[in-house]
């Protein structure tokens, strides 16, 4: 029984460096999101970080900061929503189809 202990724990191990190796890539990968008909674009990496905005010219008006703040609202949170479901598919196919608390 100690053997198979072994083997789970090795197994563990390859699985925790497969882990950490796919969070560093995710770091490289990105997803895009648009609000406004593409008005307010916003790029997120797989760590859930914005990396990018960019805001249209004609979207920018002084008279209606609450529709700009809107737009940037909804691109920012379809962005970190895109990415957070990306890193869910990456540590899934590592994870082999077993659910990992608190990770996936």
């Amino acid at each position: 029984m100690v053997k198979d202990i072994g083997g789970l724990v090795k197994q563990a191990q390859k699985i925790q460096a497969k882990m950490a190796k796919v969070q560093e890539e995710l770091a490289n990968k990105t997803v895009e999101s648009s609000a406004g008909g593409g008005m307010v674009t916003v790029v997120a990496n797989g760590r859930q970080e914005i990396v990018s905005i960019k805001i249209e010219r004609e979207v920018v008006n002084p008279n209606d900061v609450d529709m700009l703040q809107d737009l940037i609202l909804a691109a920012v949170n379809d962005a970190l929503k895109k990415s957070q479901q990306m890193m869910q598919e990456e540590m899934a196919q590592i994870a082999g189809g077993f659910k990992i608390p608190g990770l996936l």
